[in-house]
């Protein structure tokens, strides 16, 4: 989830209902017209695109070993990168945000030079660099990392202490890149097969962070270092750091891929509400093997994590800060009294396990992959457990959070994502996709397919969109042309007299041609309006529209 641009949208808009009537029709107009200029930096392209630096090897594995120091909030360390050599280059581009300083980098114990420009480190190598080689480099850094001040929405550490004076600190970092934190090759068309991840807290603390704990190791000088590693390809920023006195429960699950090991990790105080709350996991489990296909990260089991923030989709380390409450922080985002039936961060950021950290953006820009099928995963947990009428009831009610301020899908190459309309304009997109398909097993296949077609991978938005077309038979293309590529929500305009129909899409890029679902006396119909007006008679003076379809009506 990120938060950013959504759940700041979902503050300012959570209690406004939109309308389907003239007004907000015009109000549409009017921000199809509205164009935002962008600028962008060097320092975008560095941090965003495939530079020549970045292409020339393949990323296989890190070791991530530092010491966290609370009380100075202060780290230490160094990263080993180990690559495949792709093609011969002797520069080597890291990425680590200031204030954090890269103190020294090393090959076959050689010291290395690093020209810094920005928050991109170029690593001048010496040995020769052989095609299909395994080569490593050690990457030694320190400093005050930049401190989230109101995480999620910004990134960094969060520095904060539980109601009993300990210390309680966490990382976030989406978006704004996990390179904040720690020295990486911070662009998300590369991600690492495997990672171990060491960090060393104070002997009263726990540090708790993504895959499996393989050892503890006590140290002299009052400090413990806690071993993870993870077994499945991670990106970088569902890569984290939670420390604080956590006390640990599990269970096992049994699921599609077999026993899945279950684990939470709460603050002392909070053991017994968390056994109560989180009975939402394995339910989600449940819900999204059966509409997503098997949990994708069984060799790293599954953890929620407490965290002084809302919360994050790490990958099998989901953070959790919704104050063991149903709803977002109490409160029904769809506003149909739906969204209280589940904990909003449980559902949602386990939902990224799916979408986000097995199928996984090339690049930022493509972000709605994430966050579309992740808002979208929300009503197909009710669909499960409440019905089909539930789940449509909630995902039309977050249409009230759609702001048709920019388009979904934003700038390439310069690390930006699209709209915060990716979260419920993205699921509503879906679920009219849902109402076109019109075959439910068929609909639950194909999400199932992509998932197990796109496991473990990297992704583009073609991509995506061509498996959706190609699995449903239906030409989807001017669809997400409309959706994801405008402000512009189609306009169905129609006009009935003498029992007869007139009716036309409007608002709408060239050559879209969505059917559209009416009711006439009682029947269901199928129309496939154009731009150009069409009649039919219909032996009524009325008609119902299917409001399963996101878009607005006006008779005329």
């Amino acid at each position: 989830m990120h938060k950013k641009t959504f759940l700041a949208s979902v503050f300012i808009t959570s209690f406004m209902i939109l309308t389907t009537g003239c007004s907000s029709i015009s109000a549409q107009k009017k921000t199809a017209l509205f164009s935002k200029s962008e600028k962008f930096t060097r320092q975008d392209s560095l941090r965003g695109s495939i530079t020549p630096e970045r292409s020339w090897w393949d990323l296989t594995y890190y070791h991530l070993n530092i010491a966290v120091n609370p009380d100075k909030k202060f780290i230490k360390g160094k990263n080993t990168v180990q690559y495949k050599v792709l093609k011969p280059h002797q520069v080597l581009q890291i990425d680590l945000q200031p204030p954090l300083k890269i103190t020294k980098a090393t090959q076959n114990n050689e010291e290395l030079k690093v020209i810094s420009e920005g928050n991109a480190h170029f690593i001048q190598l010496k040995t020769p660099q052989k095609i299909g080689e395994i080569q490593s480099i050690d990457v030694y850094y320190e400093g005050k990392p930049k401190e989230a001040i109101r995480a999620p929405w910004d990134g960094g550490f969060s520095w904060k202490k539980d109601n009993n004076g300990n210390h309680f600190v966490a990382t976030s970092c989406q978006g704004l890149g996990a390179s904040v934190w720690w020295p990486n090759k911070d662009h998300m068309y590369d991600e690492v097969d495997s990672m171990a991840i060491s960090v060393r807290v104070p002997k009263n603390l726990m540090d708790v962070s993504n895959g499996r704990l393989r050892n503890i190791e006590q140290h002299k000088d009052n400090t413990t270092t806690y071993h993870w590693f993870v077994d499945n390809p991670i990106n970088n920023y569902g890569v984290n750091v939670n420390i604080g006195d956590y006390v640990h429960f599990s269970e096992k699950y049994q699921g599609e891929g077999g026993e899945l090991d279950m684990n939470y990790y709460v603050l002392r105080d909070n053991l017994k509400k968390a056994k109560e709350q989180f009975k939402d996991a394995p339910k989600m489990i449940k819900a999204f093997e059966y509409w997503f296909g098997k949990y994708p990260f069984y060799k790293d089991g599954f953890k929620l994590v407490e965290v002084p923030y809302l919360g994050m989709e790490h990958q099998s380390s989901v953070t959790y800060g919704n104050q063991y409450q149903n709803g977002y922080l109490g409160r029904d985002l769809s506003g149909t009294g739906w969204g209280l039936k589940f904990d909003f961060i449980i559902i949602h950021e386990s939902g990224h396990e799916w979408f986000a950290n097995n199928i996984t953006d090339k690049d930022i820009a493509d972000m709605w992959i994430h966050e579309s099928f992740t808002a979208y995963s929300e009503n197909l947990f009710l669909d499960y457990y409440y019905g089909k009428k539930a789940s449509a009831e909630y995902v039309i009610g977050t249409r009230r959070a759609i702001q048709n301020d920019t388009p979904i899908i934003g700038h390439y190459d310069v690390n930006n994502e699209g709209s915060g309309d990716m979260y419920y304009k993205g699921a509503n997109m879906l679920h009219t996709i849902r109402q076109l398909v019109n075959d439910d097993e068929k609909w639950r296949q194909i999400l199932r397919g992509l998932n197990s077609n796109f496991y473990h991978k990297t992704v583009t938005t073609q991509e995506i969109e061509q498996y959706l077309i190609e699995k449903s038979g239906i030409d989807l293309t001017k669809v997400f042309d409309q959706y994801l590529r405008t402000v512009k929500i189609p306009e169905f305009e129609y006009h009935i007299e003498n029992n007869t129909l007139k009716y036309r899409w409007n608002n709408v890029v060239k050559g879209f041609n969505m059917p559209l679902r009416i009711t006439i006396n009682g029947e269901s119909k199928l129309l496939t309006p154009t731009e150009n007006w069409q009649t039919k008679p219909i032996g009524a003076n009325t008609i119902e529209i299917d409001n399963n379809f996101y878009i607005y009506s006006k008779s005329i």
